[in-house]
């Protein structure tokens, strides 16, 4: 490839490309985000149930629920049968990122299944609080192994990239988590949320942002031009819209509570 020369202008020997396109169906990136989202409100639970915000604690509970329900599905609809998903619990290899994946969804549906279930009933609140940090400990690498799987293909534009990717993924996650709370949850239970997203939008985007730049522009090329890059930089503009919209909700609020309050 010559100096100047794009990804879009090379062909490599007999026209084929030099490594093969991701096969994955459309629920792979569903199955991302629902995973995300569920680890990352799994977390913000249980930091709201340890600072006392309990109704903030049980909304961000059931969104964990119902992201980490869905999940077994979409993959299961990827890989083709049930089986292939049960195969994958059967032994534990560290060093392969999906099958500590699959162990991270498990745990972590069990301990917020369990969580949730205590809540809705009101029972058991010990039970209810050991899950919840199990939840919210297991959570935390719930919302960025995808990251770690991405990582470990042959498509340079992940591979590359692995440093970054696990703190972009976080924070989306976060961003995510934080900003389904705040639908779910009344403005004076919030605020943990509110800080939540806005820290989760400033990592993302800046951790976008180092990535791009250590990949060089040969490297990017598809975070910036054509469909894919149309798609990222729309999605980097809605986290900032967003950010910016939460901060001024929280501002507008701090001006009008009362003195003393």
């Amino acid at each position: 490839m010559t100096p100047g020369e794009s990804l879009g202008d090379f062909v490599s020997y007999y026209g084929q490309p030099i490594v093969r396109e991701p096969v994955w169906k459309p629920e792979v990136p569903v199955y991302f985000f629902c995973g995300g989202l569920a680890g990352s409100s799994a977390a913000l639970a249980l930091f709201a149930r340890l600072t006392g915000h309990e109704r903030l604690a049980r909304s961000a509970t059931l969104t964990g629920l119902a992201g980490i329900g869905v999940s077994p599905a979409l993959l299961i609809s990827d890989l083709g049968r049930p089986g292939r998903f049960a195969n994958m619990l059967r032994v534990f290899k560290p060093t392969s990122p999906m099958s500590v994946g699959s162990w991270l969804l498990g745990a972590t549906g069990a301990a917020l299944g369990t969580a949730a279930g205590c809540e809705l009933l009101g029972i058991l609140p010990g039970v209810r609080t050991a899950a919840q940090v199990a939840a919210g400990l297991l959570g935390l690498p719930l919302s960025t192994y995808t990251a770690a799987l991405l990582a470990d293909t042959a498509i340079p534009v992940w591979h590359e990239a692995r440093r970054e990717l696990p703190f972009v993924f976080a924070g989306s996650a976060a961003a995510s988590a934080a900003a389904a709370a705040l639908i779910t949850t009344s403005t004076n239970e919030a605020a943990p949320a509110r800080r939540m997203a806005l820290a989760g939008a400033a990592l993302e985007l800046g951790a976008a942002r180092v990535m791009e730049a250590r990949l060089g522009e040969l490297l990017a090329e598809p975070y910036r031009e054509g469909e894919a890059g149309r798609l990222a930089q729309a999605a980097q503009a809605c986290t900032a819209i967003g950010a910016f919209v939460v901060a001024a909700a929280g501002r507008r609020r701090g001006r009008s509570r009362p003195p003393g309050l």
